[in-house]
């Protein structure tokens, strides 16, 4: 019972574990991004359908990173190079999102989904527990932690990391320095918008492999809070992905468990649990602040 309960957690996590890390790298760079669950939306409609085209789940995950990174340089473009606000650029992204997905896939309504395979590690799968758990995931759940391994390394062992984090926390001072501000932001921007991508994909491949308008069910807005959660740290993006995953297959079992509480509240308790937890954080002031990057949401317009 545990290890199959462990099993739906960590697949209700990885989409939220990929979607956050790619939302993180886009923060770190100075960038606040709304859109991400419009990204998540548009990659999970273009990853379903091309999978189903062609049959090969390979092919609907590469769609759907192609998919978010066209959303995401919309919004680059937008926020980075015509200055505009990028709290309403983002919602407004959202919403052409699930606007879109909806027309795209409403041909896909209905038809059966292509799943992606667990892959089998000779020796290994069968160890039990330890074996279906750890050695017996699909090719995603992999591609999420390692994600985050890179991103770790990257951010804080390379000089692109340090580039990164300069823009993000003073852009002024990393223009005047000779870097590419809006480059370095417009790259990151296309990095999180492949991740958002690839997350959405995750949902309508793997997750549940269907297409179903709105699937994404405000997973994207979890993933933001999920990056201050993390104090736009990687790895505890991993635990935070990992606690919102947990609560949301909890919920899952406890209706099936008829105990009699209302289906609609249980249903909102992955929301409640985000604005808990953003509440405790925001309380404290010096966590908030220690890895916030200075330059968060600030337009950047380079001298003429």
């Amino acid at each position: 019972m545990f290890e199959a309960v462990l099993l739906t957690v960590i697949t209700a996590a990885t989409p939220l574990l990929i979607a956050a890390i790619g939302e993180l790298v886009v923060e770190r760079s100075g960038v606040l991004n709304l859109g991400v669950e419009g990204m998540m939306i548009m990659g999970a409609v273009v990853g379903f359908g091309a999978a189903n085209l062609t049959g090969s789940g390979t092919v609907g995950a590469l769609a759907a990173i192609l998919a978010g990174m066209g959303m995401s340089a919309i919004f680059g473009l937008l926020v980075l190079y015509l200055a505009t606000n990028q709290v309403a650029t983002g919602l407004a992204l959202t919403i052409l999102g699930l606007g879109l997905s909806g027309l795209i896939g409403e041909a896909f309504i209905g038809v059966p989904g292509l799943k992606l395979p667990r892959l089998e590690i000779a020796g290994l799968s069968d160890i039990p527990f330890f074996g279906p758990v750890v050695f017996n995931q699909d090719a995603l759940v992999y591609v999420g932690l390692g994600l985050v391994a890179i991103v770790s390394y990257v951010l804080f062992r390379t000089r692109a990391g340090l580039i990164l984090r300069a823009v993000g926390d003073n852009h002024g001072s990393a223009h005047a320095l000779g870097y590419s501000v809006l480059k370095v932001r417009f790259l990151a921007v296309l990095f999180g918008g492949g991740c958002a991508g690839l997350a959405g994909g995750y949902m309508s491949l793997a997750y549940t492999p269907q297409w179903v308008e709105n699937m994404t069910a405000g997973r994207g807005w979890i993933a933001l809070a999920l990056v201050v959660f993390a104090s736009w740290l990687p790895v505890r993006v991993v635990a935070g992905a990992y606690l919102f995953g947990a609560v949301t297959v909890l919920t899952f079992h406890a209706q099936a468990q008829g105990l009699g509480i209302p289906s609609q509240f249980l249903s909102s308790l992955p929301y409640l649990a985000t604005i808990v937890v953003l509440v405790i954080i925001s309380a404290n002031r010096r966590l908030t602040l220690v890895n916030t990057p200075a330059c968060l949401g600030k337009p950047f317009v380079p001298d003429r």
